[in-house]
């Protein structure tokens, strides 16, 4: 919302040496974002005045039209005489008004003003467009072309009202009501302890049974519609100058007179409002639920079909305006025309106002349904002031009356569905509780009664509350307003000391020494949004009854197209890779630890805790019986080179190896033992797909897999080829470990190194031989490798060569060469058993 500070001034007396930034300052205590206060004609200097145009040359043999002109700027020019400018607008004719810019005179940006030679004259000046004195866009396209009755040489600075400072509020949507100079007014007026002349205080005729019909079908969807009629408007009024600079400071562009004030006055008391041709209308107005399949065209020319959630306004003949969002196309306010026989204007003459309140979720659904978001709906669906409907329409019609010569129709059409104000009852000290402060009954009313509530009571507080904020709805958003009014920086800070002994839980220390490892082995964490869609599994290549399909849907996403949480993290992460990959990072490796969501299909509506009290055991329990399943799960993403290359060595590209070890790492980490077993998951190649297995509870448990995607998920997500990845369940893997790691012994007595090779079937796995050789091998096996497989003729076709090396060492003395020889053996001996390995060369 942008408010300039000459308009609030209108409703708060201000000192006048309060700039900008002070009323900024004022307004971000009381709780508002102030992101930017923008300082309008900041080095602007005149001379700039009004000219009328006396003559117009036009010059030719240029490769774009330029015009000459002499122009009257009365005796701002110090010599009476009329000013010769060169200029390329066409918009302007002999006769009119428009604004000149003279020698010595900077404009914005720093651009100075002096008389130069082109195009074969020389131009004395310059005549303006709103862009090249930073009004912004008016609507002309051109030059501004000012009313007639204002005199050559008048001060156009004074009169454009260039000099301001604006406001730039970013409006949460709990404060709906500062999306207008009423609600904004009000903050600043309470922030200086002054006196608000509220806009919305109007005298409104009472309703009558002679106004423009309404029928409302839907008195939830619409609770209060006011209709008010004028006739006789001037089609060939326009706008005035301060009308179009208020909307243009606001951050709107002027179109015509009739829409230009429902705006100006929605802006100025925050009522959304629209205006009907009457001779457009057909019948009585309504407010319905739209049939299904039901058509409009929008004021933005778009034609929209309905859906049967959709409120909208009705004549005789269907919807005309989608209500609260964009009216339509069938009773627009006509352009104004001139007839070509006659030279008459024409144009609307007789108007229907509107000023309705609405459904605010059925608005947002709307809004969000159509892709449709508007001023209007913008305001709705962060709570209007329902009474102000009276108040705005009367304002409209003022407007009208006084600026297009129009007049008020006697009607006055008021429906309005019963009602009750809303009243919170809230113990005095209830605030002082919240806060820790003790403020006392008399700071709690007088700050109620500020925002507008009306209270009574001694200890126990009824408090009505006032009907522009729907936000108030329980006790502590009222002891919110409290604390929020006497100062937020006021509340003492008190660093809680907390019980020795307690710090992170064992699942925590294992959630950051994951993230460790994982860093320290040179990957880089990637934090992604835990939202995604239906495209996402489809280029992940899940089948359609893949629990991973099952998902959390979002009854409010952020995205249409993500509109559920996730349940792997995958996507999140490969997005990450490829759009690091298309900005030249190719070496890469991710990593993410982070919950993912899993309905049971029993999930239930959640109980709303209570915050005056800590929640019962049962509550919690209800709660938790409420959610989805919400592991934590541990993924990597590797493309690219692994390790580079340099005067070491060539390097190697990453592969699913390298994803199998960052399994393994991850298990470490844990104190679990990984078994690994080929596996057929998507979205890996079945041929390059890890099964990652841990003993949990005392039985052999599938926590995730690990390896090389398939192809078809390379091409439909645009990775790099060859790209690998690893996702595993560490709150499973945290069960599968032994608890806390031990630190290993160091042993003094030196190691026995025995090397073995195996001859094995080509589809025995190498980790059941070593499963298998460790078993064998016993306690004085410290640690085992392969490091060599051969395949080749002189193994035999369907054969496979396992090297590994051995390293056996004793905690109590030095092994002999026998002991060592011994161990090995037997290791061999359970690996010939187990998987038929014969030991090469025997």
């Amino acid at each position: 919302m942008r408010v300039p500070l000459s308009w609030l001034r209108e409703y708060v007396d201000l000192p006048a040496t309060e700039t900008g930034r002070d009323v900024q300052a004022k307004l971000v205590s009381a709780g508002l974002e102030v992101e930017t206060v923008e300082q309008l004609g900041a080095g602007l200097k005149g001379p700039l005045v009004v000219g009328k145009v006396l003559t117009i040359e036009e010059l030719e043999g240029f490769k774009k039209p330029i015009r000459f002109c002499t122009v009257d700027v009365g005796t701002a020019n110090g010599t009476g005489e009329p000013q010769e400018i060169v200029c390329g607008a066409r918009n302007f004719s002999v006769g009119d008004k428009v604004v000149v810019v003279l020698p010595g005179a900077v404009l914005p940006g720093d651009f100075a003003i002096a008389a130069r030679k082109t195009y074969g004259k020389t131009s004395h000046g310059m005549i303006c467009s709103g862009d090249e004195l930073g009004m912004g866009d008016d609507g002309s396209g051109g030059i501004i072309v000012l009313p007639p009755e204002h005199e050559a040489g008048t001060d156009a600075i004074a009169l454009l009202e260039l000099v301001d400072e604006v406001l730039d509020i970013a409006v949460t949507p709990d404060r709906g009501y500062c999306l207008s100079l009423r609600g904004v007014a009000r903050e600043t007026a309470i922030a200086y302890g002054l006196t608000l002349r509220d806009p919305a205080l109007l005298d409104v005729p009472a309703p009558n049974s002679y106004g423009h019909p309404v029928k409302i079908a839907d008195p939830r969807g619409c609770d209060r519609f006011t209709a008010r009629t004028v006739t006789g408007l001037d089609p060939e009024a326009h706008s005035p100058i301060w009308l179009r600079r208020r909307l243009q400071k606001a951050g709107m562009r002027p179109i015509s007179l009739a829409v230009d004030i429902t705006n100006y006055v929605m802006l100025e008391l925050g009522q959304p409002l629209h205006a009907y041709d009457s001779t457009r209308l057909e019948g009585a107005i309504g407010v319905r639920r739209a049939h299904a399949g039901e058509k409009i065209t929008t004021l933005d020319g778009v034609q929209r079909v309905l859906d049967a959630q959709d409120l909208v306004i009705t004549d005789d003949r269907g919807p005309i305006g989608l209500a609260g969002v964009m009216g339509g196309a069938n009773t627009e306010i006509a352009d104004t025309t001139i007839h070509p026989e006659t030279g008459e204007a024409q144009g609307t003459t007789d108007v229907v106002i509107e000023a309705a309140h609405f459904d605010a979720i059925s608005i947002a659904r709307t809004a969000r349904r159509h892709k449709l978001a508007s001023e209007a709906s913008k305001r709705f669906e962060r709570g209007v002031d329902p009474q102000a409907a009276a108040a705005a329409a009367q304002r409209t019609v003022d407007l009208l009356v006084l600026l297009a010569g129009g007049s008020a129709g006697a009607g006055v059409t008021e429906v309005i569905a019963p009602s009750a104000p809303h009243t919170i009852v809230m113990p005095a000290d209830h605030p002082d509780r919240v806060a820790g402060v003790a403020y006392g009954r008399e700071i709690v009313v007088r700050r109620l009664q500020q925002i507008g509530c009306d209270v009574y009571g001694q200890d126990e507080l009824v408090v009505t509350v006032p009907s522009w904020r729907p936000d108030l709805g329980a006790p502590n958003d009222l002891a919110e307003e409290v604390i929020r009014l006497e100062g937020y920086e006021n509340l003492p800070s008190t660093l809680p000391t907390p019980p020795s002994g307690r710090g992170l839980t064992e699942r925590q220390r294992l959630h950051r020494r994951v993230g460790r490892a994982l860093a320290g082995a040179g990957y880089v964490e990637a934090l992604n949004y835990p939202f995604l869609g239906d495209a996402a599994f489809d280029a992940l290549g899940l089948p359609a009854d893949d629990d991973r399909r099952r998902t959390v849907t979002l009854v409010n996403p952020l995205s249409d197209e993500e509109p559920a949480l996730r349940t792997t993290l995958l996507p999140g992460l490969l997005t990450a890779l490829r759009r690091n990959d298309g900005r030249g990072s190719h070496d890469l490796a991710l990593f993410e630890t982070g919950l993912v969501f899993l309905p049971t299909g029993h999930e239930s509506v959640p109980v709303r805790l209570p915050v005056d009290r800590r929640p019962t055991d049962e509550e919690v329990a209800a709660l938790d019986a409420a959610l989805p399943r919400q592991p934590r799960y541990a993924a990597v993403v590797l493309a690219g080179a692994r390790e580079q290359a340099g005067w070491w060595g060539k390097g190697r590209p990453a592969d699913w190896a390298d994803a199998v070890e960052a399994a393994r790492t991850v298990a470490r980490e844990a104190g679990a033992e990984l078994t690994v077993r080929s596996g057929r998951y998507e979205p890996w190649h079945p041929g390059r797909c890890a099964a990652l297995f841990a003993a949990v509870d005392g039985e052999e448990t599938l926590l995730g897999h690990a390896g090389e995607l398939h192809p078809r998920v390379v091409k439909a997500l645009g990775l790099p080829e060859r790209t690998c990845a690893m996702e595993i369940d560490l709150d499973l893997l945290e069960r599968a470990g032994d608890g806390v790691i031990k630190a290993p012994r160091i042993s003094t007595y030196p190691v026995a190194t025995q090397d073995v090779a195996l001859i094995v079937p080509s589809e025995v796995p190498a980790a059941e031989v070593e499963r298998a050789l460790r078993e064998g091998a016993g306690d004085l096996l410290e640690s085992l490798r392969l490091f060599d497989v051969f395949v080749g003729e002189q193994i035999g076709e369907g054969h496979k060569s396992l090297a590994y090396a051995l390293r056996f060492r004793a905690a109590d003395r030095t092994l002999t060469v026998d002991e060592a020889t011994a161990a090995r053996d037997t290791a061999v001996a359970l690996a010939a058993e187990r998987t038929g390995a014969v030991l090469r060369g025997a």
